[in-house]
Parts: structure tokens; C-alpha cells; sequence
């Protein structure tokens, strides 16, 4: 199976009924499967802070949002996971393509990479790396525990789950 069909229907068996989308070159192929698809509703967003603003509105109504975006988004996206996710206990998964860390080529993407699980840390959030299709089904488990915990959580897709898969 595609890794990209096992991806998306890891996350419509779980649940989410929302996905909103940051463009990524790295989750293009997530992105086709999802518009393709049509069985979970899905708004392209410009920004990643305008994500986190829809989805924690669409949470008050009863969604089950996820964020599909770039880890180098997530500078923007610190201020509104603390001061209105946390604060009023929104659940959102964040499913991010890890730029910057193993076989990177753009050196741009590299300070934010290295950046990126030390800063959710430090921010409270609840990390899961995904490296390779064995991983997959740990998709499921993070968005279980972001929807049982009211405390959002973040996936990391790695770059070597689509080398290897592909």
C-alpha cells in the first residue's frame, strides 16, 4: 500500500473529521490522497496560526481537527498552542513533515529542524516520530491520547518514511 493511502486512513480511523493544511512539498502526495478522497473534510489555510484558529473553533463544534504543515511552521504557531489551545484545553494534532533533520538538502530548513523537538518540549507538547511504515499505526495512538488528555500533540513524519516507502 501507497505510504500516503496507509497515512490517510490511519487518520480518518481515528477519528479526525477536520484537516487543515499549510502547502508542503513533503506532504503533497498526503495532500492528493486527502482531496482525492473527499470523505474528510479539508481547508487549505495560508498560515499555521490561521490553523490553529480554525481548528480550535471547529473543536467548540464538535470536530476532531488535525494540522498538516511544515515543522518550520510551528515558530508561528507557538503563541496560539500556548495562549489558547492549552489555556482552554483544545485538542489539536499537529502532523508535521520534518523538514530539516536527516537527509535535509536545503540548509535553510536545517536551524528550525534541529529546533523543532526541543521546542515542542518546552512547550509541553506531546511528540511521535514517525520513521518508517512499522511506525504508522503510532498515528492512531497520538490522536487518542491528544483526544483522551485535551492536550494537543504533534507527529513528526521523517523524511526517511517516504524514501524507504517509495
Amino acid at each position: 500500500m501507497d505510504i500516503d493511502v496507509l497515512i490517510y486512513n490511519t487518520i480518518k480511523n481515528s477519528g479526525v473529521d477536520l484537516i487543515l493544511s499549510v502547502p508542503c512539498a513533503m506532504l503533497k502526495g498526503l495532500l492528493q490522497v486527502i482531496e482525492e478522497k473527499k470523505e474528510i473534510l479539508h481547508i487549505p489555510v495560508t498560515r499555521e496560526e490561521e490553523a490553529v484558529g480554525i481548528a480550535a473553533g471547529a473543536y467548540l463544534g464538535n470536530r476532531v481537527p488535525a494540522i498538516l504543515m511544515q515543522n518550520s511552521g510551528l515558530g508561528n504557531s507557538i503563541n496560539a498552542i500556548k495562549s489558547l489551545l492549552e489555556i482552554y484545553k483544545i485538542p489539536v494534532t499537529f502532523i508535521m513533515s520534518h523538514r530539516g533533520a536527516e537527509g535535509e538538502q536545503v540548509i535553510a530548513q536545517m536551524p528550525m529542524g534541529q529546533a523543532t523537538p526541543p521546542l515542542l518540549e518546552c512547550i509541553n507538547v506531546k511528540t511521535y516520530f514517525i520513521k518508517a511504515i512499522k511506525d504508522v499505526p503510532v498515528i492512531k495512538t497520538a490522536i487518542h491520547v491528544c483526544q483522551e488528555s485535551m492536550q494537543s500533540v504533534a507527529i513528526l513524519l521523517t523524511r526517511s518514511l517516504w524514501k524507504v516507502n517509495k
